[in-house]
């Protein structure tokens, strides 16, 4: 006899569940308190970000009960702006923002890693700076980040402070992550450049930049920053997370299938799962960018516990300010919903 489904059951079980019996249905009674979640994200189309792009084109959050709506900014410092002033409810950011919001008294947290190291490169133009050798060259000179107050900048304050110069000893110029930051070198706007793949590698194989500092190898940013620095996070004011548990956990479920999608993805697939956009019109560039990038997004969603104390470290060597504030480290981050996530889905 034919099973005759009730609106209220069809409802409950969703469309992903119905097209896709090897995934749990997510019921009434245990699916998340908001199914409409607004992530913002500066500059989507970086590898940075590229498990948020899987899960959102693996359908993942769907699977997981969720209707995503993902708004691109031009840099990480709006995309948090968007949360602070209500537009949005979650960052994909870099996980230092946590840090420097809790600093300001608007306590965010991170709750799913998407990065393991920052994948930022710093480098300088060689038609500008043809005779380049040490850092303390970039005084007085234009650098391109992706939006001032972003984690480019960032970045590029500390490899700054370590060869002794202020961030007012140069200007700061936000290029975005795109075609636009590329153009920006390439007509001599900066004379160096603070981005992220595929904007690096595009630069780098025509011979344009001289690479500086590259935390795109997990070693290397491991030693830069004198430990494990963590990078592309989900993370949202913390009252969202206590009034939305099952929301976050959904939220997490699809961020950490996708991270582990990835470590198991060949060039191929990962060409096929992005948009076309993103490809900047070179297949083989973005192939390159990948298996640059692909060692350094997280394995498991796993945020390190002492990648706080590291990230800390860092702001403070270009903000002492923060010493007044007396930052909880432990409050910046969770990993609660992670476990769960891994323990539901060991393989991805």
């Amino acid at each position: 006899m034919k099973k005759t489904y009730t609106r209220r059951e069809v409802l409950a079980t969703g469309a992903a569940a119905l097209t896709a019996a090897s995934w749990p249905a997510t019921g009434s009674a245990q699916g998340p308190e908001r199914t409409k979640v607004t992530i913002a994200v500066g500059g989507k189309n970086l590898l940075y970000y590229l498990p948020l792009t899987v899960a959102e084109q693996m359908k993942f959050f769907e699977q997981e009960g969720l209707d995503v709506n993902i708004v691109d900014f031009a840099g990480g410092s709006r995309a948090l702006q968007a949360v602070v002033g209500g537009s949005a409810d979650i960052v994909s950011g870099a996980f230092e923002h946590t840090i420097n919001m809790q600093a300001k008294g608007q306590p965010m947290r991170a709750f799913v890693l998407q990065g393991r190291a920052p994948q930022i490169v710093l480098a300088v133009s060689t038609k500008t700076m043809p005779n380049y050798k040490t850092v303390a060259d970039l005084k007085g000179k234009k650098i391109g980040v992706t939006a001032p107050g972003s984690s480019t900048n960032i970045l590029c304050n500390f490899v700054l402070a370590k060869a002794g110069l202020k961030p007012s000893d140069v200007s700061y110029v936000g290029v975005g992550a795109s075609q636009g930051a590329v153009a920006a070198l390439r007509s001599g706007q900066i004379d160096a450049i603070s981005n992220l793949d595929p904007v690096i590698t595009i630069l780098s194989r025509s011979g344009e930049i001289k690479i500086v500092s590259d935390t795109r190898d997990v070693a290397e940013a491991d030693r830069i920053f004198g430990g494990p620095m963590p990078a592309a996070t989900l993370y949202c004011p913390v009252p969202f997370i206590d009034k939305n548990p099952k929301t976050v956990q959904a939220l997490t479920n699809a961020m950490v299938r996708a991270d582990k999608w990835i470590q198991q993805a060949g060039p191929s697939d990962i060409v096929k799962a992005v948009p076309e956009s993103y490809l900047l019109g070179d297949r083989a560039v973005y192939i390159d960018a990948f298996l640059k990038a692909q060692r350094a997004l997280s394995p498991d969603g796993m945020i390190p516990e002492q990648g706080a104390a590291t990230a800390l470290r860092a702001l403070l060597s270009v903000d002492e300010k923060l010493k007044e504030a007396k930052i909880d480290t432990k409050a910046v981050f969770t990993n609660e919903f992670v476990r769960k996530a891994n323990a539901k889905y060991p393989k991805g």
